[in-house]
């Protein structure tokens, strides 16, 4: 969670992680991103490592909770790279685990 990021948490904006399984090649983390551009939905951050042997990579967003975000769960599982959406609570540890590095 860099500075930025926590200024949104501590205003009292909900948040929520989401976490995605896609097919690891060139290009899957453009379709993701555009997505999510094309319908101006911001990205409050982005955490990506491949998975195993390499072939699927797990990609972690932290997104704002509003209205839209149950339909842009739906259009990121119509991704042909997509395998799985798993939505946690703002609170899943794992960009402070990545914050920790940075302080």
């Amino acid at each position: 969670m860099n500075s930025i990021t926590k200024k949104h948490h501590d205003a009292g904006q909900a948040h929520a992680v989401l976490e995605l399984d896609v097919n690891n090649h060139a290009g899957v983390m453009s379709h993701i991103v555009g997505l999510f551009s094309r319908r101006a939905y911001n990205v409050e951050g982005i955490l990506c490592m491949p998975v195993g042997s390499g072939k699927t990579s797990r990609i972690w967003l932290t997104v704002n909770e509003d209205a839209r975000l149950e339909q842009m769960i739906r259009q990121i599982e119509k991704l042909e790279d997509v395998l799985k959406v798993n939505r946690h609570g703002a609170a899943h540890e794992v960009f402070d685990r990545v914050g920790e590095f940075f302080r």
